[in-house]
C-alpha cells in the first residue's frame, strides 16, 4: 500500500461535500473506519469538482443505517446505504472482500455466482485492502481519509491517473466475467476522462463481448443512460463502435450504421448536440438521443415497406413498432420515452406537409424536438428539400404572416361547384 501525505496531492477539504465530512465523522466517532473513495477522489487529484461523493466503511449496511435516521438500504446484487440530506444523496459502500475467505463476516455474508462466473450477489464483506482490490478500475480505487488528509493507493491508481490511463485491477476476463457491464465502464471512464485504456484491459474485451448478453435489459438501459447522458456521449460511440460494444445495447443500429453513412453522421450530430447541452446546464432527455439511434433503423425499414406498396405515413408507423419491440429485446425503453420517440419520427412526416395546420404544429409540445432532429438529418446529408430552413423562418413570423405563408405555398385547388338542391313544392 501507497500512502500519500498532505503535502503530497492537491485534496482540500474546502472541496468535500460537508454532508460527506459530517457522514465520515459520525462513522469514525462511533469506531468504524470511513474513506472517502471512487470517483471523488479521482476527480479531486485531477483538479475537479465532483458532484457525488461515495464513503466506504467496515461498518455492515445495517450499522450504517442504525446511526443515520435519513438513511436507508438499496440494492440486492450489491447492498448499500443512501444517506440523505436534502437533494444530495451520500452513498455508503460497506468494504467488499474476497469470495474464497475463511473470515466470519464473510461466511456470514451472501455470494452467488452464475455457472458461467456472472457475479449474481455480491455481499461479501471485507477489509480496506480488499476492498480496494475487488474494485473496478485503478483510477477508482482511491482512498481520501478526511481525518489525517492522506490518500491511499492499493493498487497503482495514483500512477495510472498520472499517466492518464484506464487499467482494470487484476485479471481482466476473470473480472470481466465477474461482471462484463465492467467493459462498459472502462470506455466510459476512457471517454469521460480522455484517457488511453490499457493493452490487456482492451484486448481482453473481444474475449468477453458476448457475456454482455447476460445482462438483464433493464440493466442495460441504465448503463444506457450513464454512457451517453454524462456530457460525453461523442467519443463514448466512438469507442464503443471501436470495440464493437454497440451491437450489445442497439444491435440493429450497430449493423445499420457500418452500411449507411447519413445515419451514422446522424447519430453523432446528436451525440455532440447532447454534450452541448448538457455543457450549457440545458436540459436533454433520452427520448431524443434514442430516437437518433433507431432513426436509421426505422427510415430503411420504412423504406423497404413503401417500397412493397404501404403508404408513407403507414409504413414509417409500422416501421417504428417493430424497431421499438426488437430493441427493447436488448434494452428495456420505459414507454415515458418510446412513446416521444415514435412522436418525433411521425412528426418528420407532418413537417413535410407545410399544410394549413402548420401554425397549430408549431405550438404542439413534440414540435421542437420534431424540428431539432429534422436539422439533425439535413446536417447528416438527408435530402429534405428544404425543409429545415423554411420551418426555421416561418417560427420567426408572427401569426398573421404565418397564415399568409402557409396559403401562398397551399397548392390552389378549384372548388367544384355542388349542385342546388330542391326545396319540396317548388318544382314548376
Amino acid at each position: 500500500m501507497k500512502v500519500i501525505p498532505r503535502d503530497q496531492h492537491c485534496i482540500s477539504r474546502q472541496n468535500i461535500s460537508d454532508n460527506a465530512l459530517k457522514v465520515m465523522a459520525r462513522l469514525r466517532g462511533s469506531d468504524y473506519q470511513a474513506y472517502l473513495v471512487g470517483g471523488a477522489v479521482r476527480d479531486l487529484l485531477l483538479g475537479g469538482h465532483p458532484k457525488d461523493f461515495d464513503i466506504a466503511t467496515d461498518a455492515t449496511p445495517e450499522q450504517v443505517h442504525e446511526l443515520f435516521r435519513n438513511s436507508r438500504i438499496i440494492g440486492r446484487r450489491f447492498r448499500i446505504v443512501h444517506v440523505r440530506f436534502g437533494r444530495e444523496i451520500i452513498e455508503v459502500t460497506t468494504f467488499r472482500g474476497h469470495h474464497d475467505s475463511d473470515d466470519d463476516r464473510s461466511r456470514s455474508s451472501h455470494s452467488r455466482q452464475s455457472s458461467s462466473g456472472l457475479l449474481l450477489r455480491d455481499n461479501v464483506f471485507g477489509t480496506l485492502e480488499e476492498d480496494a482490490v475487488r474494485r473496478d478500475l485503478t483510477v477508482n480505487a482511491l482512498y481520501y481519509d478526511s481525518k489525517n488528509f492522506e490518500v491511499f493507493d492499493h493498487v497503482g491508481g495514483l500512477e495510472d491517473l498520472q499517466r492518464r490511463h484506464i487499467r482494470i485491477i487484476g485479471d481482466p476476463v476473470q473480472r470481466f466475467t465477474e461482471d462484463p457491464v465492467r467493459m462498459l465502464r472502462v470506455l466510459r471512464f476512457a471517454a469521460k476522462l480522455d484517457f488511453s485504456i490499457d493493452q490487456k484491459t482492451a484486448a481482453a474485451i473481444p474475449e468477453c463481448a458476448g457475456l454482455l448478453g447476460e445482462i438483464p435489459a433493464a440493466r442495460l438501459f441504465d448503463e444506457f443512460l450513464k454512457l451517453f447522458l454524462a456530457g460525453y456521449a461523442e467519443p463514448t460511440l466512438a469507442l464503443l463502435q471501436r470495440h464493437q460494444l454497440l451491437r450489445y445495447l442497439f444491435p440493429d443500429s450497430a449493423h445499420q450504421l457500418q452500411r449507411d453513412p447519413s445515419g451514422q453522421a446522424l447519430v453523432e450530430a446528436a451525440m455532440r448536440s447532447t454534450d452541448a447541452r448538457i455543457a450549457e446546464d440545458k436540459p436533454v432527455t433520452p427520448a431524443f438521443l434514442l430516437a437518433a439511434l433507431l432513426w436509421p433503423v426505422v427510415r430503411a425499414r420504412g423504406d423497404d415497406l413503401q417500397a412493397r406498396g404501404e403508404a408513407p405515413a403507414q409504413a414509417l408507423n409500422s416501421a417504428a413498432q417493430q424497431v421499438i419491440a426488437e430493441a427493447a429485446q436488448h434494452l428495456s425503453i420505459p414507454r415515458r420515452f418510446s412513446l416521444p420517440m415514435r412522436d418525433i419520427w411521425e412528426f418528420q412526416l407532418r413537417l413535410e406537409r407545410r399544410g394549413r395546420k402548420a401554425v397549430e404544429l408549431v405550438q404542439h409540445k413534440r414540435f421542437r424536438a420534431a424540428y431539432d432532429f429534422l436539422l439533425l438529418r439535413e446536417e447528416a446529408g438527408e435530402a429534405t428539400d428544404g425543409l429545415g430552413a423554411w420551418w426555421t423562418e416561418f417560427q420567426t413570423l408572427p401569426e398573421n404572416q404565418q397564415l399568409q405563408q402557409v396559403a401562398q405555398d397551399q397548392p390552389t385547388r378549384s372548388r367544384r361547384r355542388r349542385p342546388r338542391r330542391r326545396r319540396p313544392g317548388n318544382a314548376a
